[in-house]
């Protein structure tokens, strides 16, 4: 009895191990194979089994929940990833629009500088040239006889002719004072006495 028993074992054995090597293995290579083979031609054969489970009512109910929670999740994450780059990129416009106007400010500010400093320079260079032009004036007159510059001065504005007057050497003006008219001495006797008065105080 024991010896029968023994010899049956084997033979399921062996009936297991045929099974295994002639249809288990050479199915699992040939999936394997047409895998491999669909991978290569570009068709995503997982993808196309996901879509076909969810088009089967039981498995569909397996498959769509949870991938449809985590979908949405990812979406969902994506949408706010995507919303918090539009404000990093309006930031940065509005960062990059302010440092432009700065630039531009600055620019301005230049420019002006560099206009007020020539406007400077011409003006240095107009009075330069009104004290030479000034001086040349008082020295015609230094050189002229008193007797000729006195008329003249006469008839000048008061303030022009006391110009000339308090920058002439103080020997040619009494030489010109005594050629005046006695009024006219006395008024630009009085106008530069109180020009030396004022600029005494000053």
């Amino acid at each position: 009895m024991s010896k029968i028993s023994e010899e049956k074992e084997p033979a399921g054995d062996s009936r297991v191990q045929w099974i295994m090597f002639v249809i288990v293995i050479p199915a699992l290579f040939a999936v394997t194979f047409a895998l491999v083979i669909l991978n290569f031609a570009g068709i995503n054969v997982f993808e196309s089994a996901r879509e076909i489970g969810a088009k089967i009512p039981g498995v569909s109910r397996l498959i769509q929940p949870s991938e449809t929670a985590s979908m949405k999740k990812a979406e969902k994450h994506i949408v706010g990833l995507e919303a918090e780059i539009k404000n990093k990129e309006a930031k940065v416009e509005q960062l990059q629009s302010k440092m432009d106007n700065k630039n531009k400010e600055a620019e301005r500010l230049k420019l002006e500088k560099q206009q007020l400093e020539e406007q400077i320079d011409e003006l240095a260079a107009i009075q330069t040239e009104n004290k030479r032009a000034f001086k040349d004036i008082v020295r015609t007159y230094e050189t002229m006889s008193p007797k000729s510059a006195a008329p003249i001065l006469a008839k000048m504005e008061s303030d022009e002719a006391l110009k000339i007057l308090t920058n002439i050497k103080p020997d040619t003006l009494s030489a010109i004072m005594e050629k005046m008219s006695p009024e006219e001495a006395a008024k630009y006797t009085e106008l530069l006495t109180n020009e030396g008065d004022n600029s005494r105080q000053d």
